[in-house]
């Protein structure tokens, strides 16, 4: 495999917990951290100034998506993802795997890949292991994804299998296409007319053929099954010395102590000296369970979606703000948060800003839930630092789940 700009230092650790650094192209990422998920290149209604006030350090965006609207030859065109988003830091770019799962009535997979009709204008497409590294290739983000196969969380042994074995013969398909891209360079892009009186698009031949530094992420799959997640394991690390591993098929479905068993799996087996990212997984506690198993990288639509219905995160569990006994209260959202819902309002009046349907409510709940992830990694990384992240974590989570409790009984 050819050498690659990206490195993975390990700071501190504690149990199988670690505080590290990873480097990209774009900069470098203190892990343990949550991943902002701008699906379409866009945080829906942030601004990337906005994240990155708040410490955001690695957006993810979906290759699917993009290479459905505007396409991945134009943001190519546009000077690739990071010029388009107006993000200067380390990206990640999913391959769609999940939106494949989830829009089942519109795909059939084979071997081949998937077929899919466009629910855009009903055109079909073929997804296949190759043209999603061509996808990528040409979006440019730091780190890709490989395209695999996701079944609902515990599906049964035999569907499990096979789209574990068929996600490794995935990988093999994308790593071939990758090195070649990596040696041969992206294909050139068709000629893009723009109107006149409009700024010249970037040059599209030349130096701006040649693929741009990326680490492309296999990912272990296999459900709730350990014999197949190890099995995948092994397909995976049998292939080559990768820059990181993912594990996907997680949060679709299967009970969170099968969750953490399969993390607790994963972690004793998976190389220490990676980072691993744990796909799709975005509540305050399934995050610090999962640095307690050694994940370094998270992602997840949940706080950013859920923000936007009302719903903010706090350390005594979620919060639903559209509730009356809001309506009166003074109270900052969460004391000693940064985000500006705490620091500049009360719940009452943020509970008006849903009820009145003012799109400033929306904005304001999605940063404070990116706000408090962002911070609880923070205080995660501190306290692997200290030594003492072990009774932390016990204190956050008894805190949190304490709170949840209570607020499901009310």
């Amino acid at each position: 495999m050819p050498s690659t700009p990206f490195a993975f230092q390990i700071h501190a650790t504690d149990g199988a917990a670690r505080a590290a650094e990873f480097t990209t192209p774009h900069g470098r990422v203190e892990t343990p951290a949550f991943m902002p998920v701008g699906t379409h290149a866009a945080i829906r209604g942030l601004t990337t100034s906005e994240v990155a006030g708040m410490g955001g350090r690695m957006l993810l965006s979906n290759a699917y998506h993009l290479y459905m609207r505007p396409g991945d030859a134009v943001v190519r065109a546009l000077g690739g993802l990071h010029a388009f988003a107006r993000w200067d830091g380390p990206m990640l770019t999913d391959s769609g795997g999940f939106q494949v799962f989830s829009l089942a009535r519109y795909r059939e997979v084979s071997e081949a890949g998937v077929t899919f009709k466009s629910k855009l204008d009903g055109a079909l497409h073929a997804y296949t292991p190759e043209r999603v590294m061509q996808v990528q290739r040409n979006l440019g983000a730091d780190v890709i994804m490989q395209l695999d196969e996701l079944i609902a969380g515990g599906s049964e042994v035999t569907p499990a299998r096979a789209a574990m074995e068929r996600s490794l013969r995935w990988l093999e398909r994308c790593t071939v296409e990758f090195d070649r891209l990596t040696r041969e360079g992206r294909a050139p892009l068709d000629a893009i007319p723009v109107p006149p009186g409009t700024p010249p698009l970037p040059a599209t031949d030349g130096d701006e053929r040649r693929a741009p530094s990326q680490a492309l992420f296999p990912i272990v799959q296999g459900g709730v099954h350990p014999a197949l997640r190890r099995a995948s394991m092994a397909g995976i690390l049998s292939m080559r010395d990768w820059d990181g591993i993912a594990v996907g098929g997680l949060s679709t479905g299967e009970p969170k102590p099968q969750m953490y068993a399969t993390l607790d799996l994963c972690g004793d087996e998976l190389p220490r000296n990676r980072p691993r990212y744990l796909m799709g997984v975005g509540f305050p506690d399934d995050l610090v369970e999962g640095v307690r198993r050694g994940i370094d990288l998270f992602d997840c639509v949940a706080p950013t979606r859920m923000g936007r219905h009302g719903t903010a995160f706090t350390p005594q569990g979620s919060l639903q703000l559209l509730k009356g006994t809001n309506r009166l209260d003074r109270s900052p959202l969460v004391e000693g948060c940064s985000c500006p819902a705490c620091t500049e309002y009360d719940r009452a009046y943020l509970r008006h800003l849903f009820a009145a349907d003012e799109p400033l409510g929306p904005r304001l709940i999605a940063l404070h839930n990116l706000t408090m992830l962002t911070e609880l990694m923070r205080a995660a990384r501190a306290a692997i630092g200290a030594g003492d992240f072990t009774p932390w974590s016990n204190a956050w989570l008894q805190e949190y789940r304490a709170g949840s409790a209570a607020a499901s009984a009310d």
